[in-house]
C-alpha cells in the first residue's frame, strides 16, 4: 500500500506524536509499504528518518519550539505520491491535519485515518481564550474533524469512550502506539551502571525514574512531593528527571524548596538511544501525569522491567490492564507508601518486573502495525464496496 501520513510536529521535537509517527513509518517500510510523512520543517531539525516531505513553517508567537504549519505541498509530491495513496493517515486535527483531510476527501478520493493522539482539553491553560470557551471549542473540534474520516484509532479504551461520550460516531478501532521492544530488552548491566555513575547516583540509592516534558500537564510536582515523603523513609533515595520544557526553572526550584536538591538530578532531554541504559538504571519508574491519551514513556518502562507508579486515570488504568506491573495511585502519599512497598519488599518488585514485562508486549510495534494495516485495509474496501459487515465488527467499534 501506499500511505501519506501527516503530522503536525516532527524532529528535532521529541514526543509521543513523533515517536509514534517514526515508528510507525519505519515498520511499514519494513514490511514493503510505500509511507511518506508529510510534517512542517523546523530550523535545525536533524536528519529525518527515512521518507520525509517538508513544508514551510512559521514561529508561533508563544516562546515554544512547535511551529505553524504553512499548508504548501510541492506539486511533484502531490503527483509522484499523495496522488497515488491508497489511504491518508492524519495525526493532526489542526493545520496539517486540513489538509490530510483536503487531500483525501476532496482532491484525490482516498480513505482519511485519524489517530486521536491528544487529550486537547488538558492543554486548555496554553489558551489566551479561557478554559470554559477553550474545552468547548476544542470538543467541536474534535467532534467535527473525527466525523469526518473513515476511521479514528485511539490508543486506548478509555479514549475511545471518551471520543463517543463527545460525539464521536465514526468507527474507532483501538490501537496502543506501538514502540520496537528490543533496545529496550539487550541492555547489558554495565551499561546500567555507567548511567548511575554519569548522574552521581550510588549503587546502593533507590532510583527513581521520570522521563517527561516539563510542562504543567505533566503534573511533575507530584512527584517531587512524594519523593520528599519517601526520603522519610529511605533518605538516599533518588529522582532522575528526564526531560525539558517551560517548567524546568520552576521545578528546581520547587525541589530547592522540598530541600530535595541533591536528591533530584535534571538531566535535560537525552538521545532516544540512550533511554533503554536510563531505564535499566532506575529500580522504579513514576508516573504522576493523567492527561496523557496513552503514555509512551509507559510502554518503555514496561520493555525494560520497570514496574511503575503512577496517577490514577482511566487511559493508565488501560495501560497497566490486567497486569500487576506497579500501583495506581491518587496523590502524593500514596505515591509514595507504594513507591516505598515496592522497593522494600524484593519479592513483590520482582513480581511487578515480570508483570511489566508481560504488559510490553501489548505495545509491540510489530503487533500495533499489523493492527492499524487492517484499519486501513478495512476503510479501504469500504471505499471500494468490498468490506463485509464482519469485517468492522472485529475491527472497529461501531455506533448501531
Amino acid at each position: 500500500m501506499k500511505i501519506g501520513i501527516f503530522t503536525e510536529v516532527y524532529r528535532p521535537i521529541i514526543n509521543g506524536v513523533v515517536a509514534s509517527v517514526e515508528s510507525l513509518t519505519e515498520e511499514l517500510r519494513a514490511r514493503g509499504h510505500e509511507a511518506y510523512t508529510f510534517a512542517p520543517r523546523i530550523p535545525n531539525g536533524v536528519e529525518a528518518l527515512g521518507r520525509v516531505f517538508f513544508m514551510p513553517s512559521l514561529p508561533l508567537p508563544a516562546r515554544t519550539e512547535y511551529r505553524l504549519t504553512v499548508p504548501v505541498v510541492a506539486q511533484r509530491n502531490k503527483a509522484r505520491f499523495l496522488s497515488q495513496c491508497d489511504v491518508i493517515h492524519s495525526h493532526s486535527l489542526f493545520v496539517t491535519g486540513w489538509m490530510a483531510q483536503y487531500y483525501a476527501r476532496y482532491r484525490f478520493r482516498v480513505p482519511l485515518v485519524f489517530t486521536y493522539h491528544t487529550m486537547l482539553e488538558r492543554y486548555a491553560h496554553y489558551s489566551p481564550l479561557g478554559q470554559r470557551i477553550t474545552n468547548q471549542l476544542t470538543r467541536e473540534l474534535t467532534r467535527a474533524y473525527a466525523n469526518a474520516a473513515d476511521a479514528v484509532i485511539a490508543p486506548t479504551q478509555a479514549v475511545a469512550a471518551a471520543l463517543r461520550e463527545g460525539g464521536v460516531v465514526t468507527p474507532i478501532c483501538v490501537v496502543p502506539t506501538g514502540i520496537d521492544l528490543a533496545p529496550f530488552r539487550a541492555v547489558r548491566q554495565q551499561q546500567a551502571l555507567e548511567i548511575r555513575a554519569r548522574f552521581g547516583v550510588p549503587l546502593d540509592a533507590p532510583l527513581l525514574l521520570l522521563v517527561s516534558r516539563l510542562a504543567q500537564e505533566k503534573s511533575v510536582p507530584l512527584g517531587l512531593q512524594a519523593l520528599a515523603l519517601v526520603r522519610r523513609a529511605l533518605p538516599k533515595a533518588r529522582l532522575l528527571l528526564v526531560g525539558k520544557g517551560p517548567m524546568a526553572g520552576a521545578l528546581r526550584e520547587a525541589a530547592g524548596e522540598l530541600r530535595l536538591a541533591d536528591a533530584v538530578t535534571f538531566a535535560g532531554a537525552l538521545p532516544y538511544d540512550e533511554l533503554p541504559a536510563v531505564y535499566a538504571a532506575a529500580d522504579l519508574f513514576v508516573f504522576p501525569s493523567t492527561s496523557e491519551t496513552q503514555g509512551l514513556v509507559l510502554a518503555e518502562a514496561f520493555a525494560s522491567g520497570l514496574p511503575v507508579v503512577a496517577a490514577r486515570s482511566p487511559q493508565t488504568r488501560d495501560v497497566f490492564g490486567p497486569n500487576k506491573a506497579g500501583e495506581l495511585v491518587d496523590d502524593a502519599a500514596e505515591m509514595a507508601a507504594a513507591v516505598c512497598s515496592l522497593i522494600a519488599d524484593r519479592d513483590r518488585h520482582a513480581a511487578a518486573v515480570a508483570h511489566a514485562r508481560a504488559a510490553a508486549t501489548a505495545f509491540d510495534i510489530k503487533a500495533t502495525t499489523g493492527r492499524t494495516l487492517a484499519v486501513y485495509e478495512a476503510v479501504t474496501a469500504n471505499r471500494a464496496g468490498t468490506a463485509t459487515l464482519g469485517d468492522f465488527e472485529n475491527l472497529f467499534d461501531l455506533v448501531g
